[in-house]
């Protein structure tokens, strides 16, 4: 085994271009940490907003983009998907704490187990831990098409939604989510998107919304909601903030609820690895499937960037790195 390992690295923040293929030393563990051979990456929209710095934790550099990968535990030999602390998967190898790894059973292949790690442990939480979801609830999923948007709608009903409504931004992406199992899907864009949502609950409001952009299209879901209902913030795509009143919140009986993943490791045991066991066990079943929507080698990181950044991908990304 060589003392380097080919990586991704930026030494500045901005466009895609700002990301360079390098030789960096071998990463060593400290204690609590073991070494992965990486097999795969995944690609986030938090990684895009790492590399500018405008992600909710802010960046250092210089900085190895990347929290989750699948590989090879290096001490017990198992296959296992795990998150990096802050960065660096972006790379042959990589350092993470042992209470964040969570052995792949067999029969759950690379692209499914790494699907579920980030966007599917997202979606989960949205309902159970930020929504909790009640049965029978009427649950807006928008970007249904994408990465952690296909999982919400495959997850929905299961977890106890009674009708599941889509938003996306083509045809095709919508006939997408209704091969899914959305009951409906209807355009995404803000104008008129609030007289959208009722008439796709039949002239009700919605009860549960969950959202990954923010921007115009949060203001016209908040008042989509019935009364009690929650809209779920998990992304701020569009990097356009919004204000919400208290007086809206109070007259209408509204929730607005946050939810970042990063804060699930401080309870690994119960809001990490349980729930990730759970979705391994549904993907088993056949109840979720990943769609990888596209994959480069990792040294293509740059087109992966490029292409989400301009959404005209699908389902879960991966950089392959191709060690055994």
């Amino acid at each position: 085994m060589g003392e380097t390992i080919r990586a991704i690295r930026q030494v500045e923040f901005g466009g895609p271009e700002v990301l360079h293929a390098v030789d960096l030393p071998r990463p060593v563990p400290g204690p609590g940490e073991v070494r992965i051979a990486v097999r795969a990456v995944g690609v986030n929209f938090a990684d895009t907003h790492a590399r500018e710095n405008r992600y909710v934790r802010a960046a250092d550099l210089p900085l190895v983009p990347g929290q989750e990968v699948v590989g090879i535990r290096e001490d017990t030999g198992e296959r296992v998907v795990a998150l990096t602390r802050g960065g660096g998967a972006y790379a042959e190898e990589v350092v993470v704490p042992v209470e964040r790894c969570v052995a792949v059973p067999d029969g759950l292949d690379d692209d499914q187990a790494l699907g579920l790690l980030v966007q599917g442990l997202t979606a989960w939480h949205l309902f159970r831990t930020a929504a909790r979801l009640e049965g029978g609830e009427a649950v807006v999923v928008h970007s249904a098409a994408g990465g952690t948007g296909s999982l919400a709608v495959q997850l929905a009903r299961p977890l106890g939604a009674g009708r599941v409504i889509a938003t996306a931004s083509t045809a095709a992406k919508r006939d997408e989510a209704l091969r899914l199992g959305a009951d409906v899907a209807v355009e995404g864009d803000p104008d008129g998107l609030t007289e959208r949502l009722v008439a796709a609950n039949g002239g009700r409001g919605v009860d549960v919304v969950v959202d990954m952009a923010g921007g115009p299209g949060f203001d016209a879901s908040l008042r989509a909601l019935a009364p009690f209902g929650r809209i779920v913030v998990c992304g701020i795509a569009t990097k356009e903030p919004n204000e919400v009143r208290t007086g809206h919140l109070l007259r209408h009986s509204r929730s607005v609820v946050g939810f970042w993943l990063f804060h699930c490791l401080d309870d690994p045991a119960r809001r990490f690895v349980a729930p990730l066991d759970d979705l391994f066990a549904r993907a088993l079943r056949g109840e979720v499937r990943v769609h990888v929507g596209g994959r480069w080698p990792l040294e293509r990181a740059v087109d992966a960037h490029r292409a989400l950044v301009a959404r005209t991908t699908t389902g879960k990304l991966v950089l392959d790195v191709g060690r055994p």
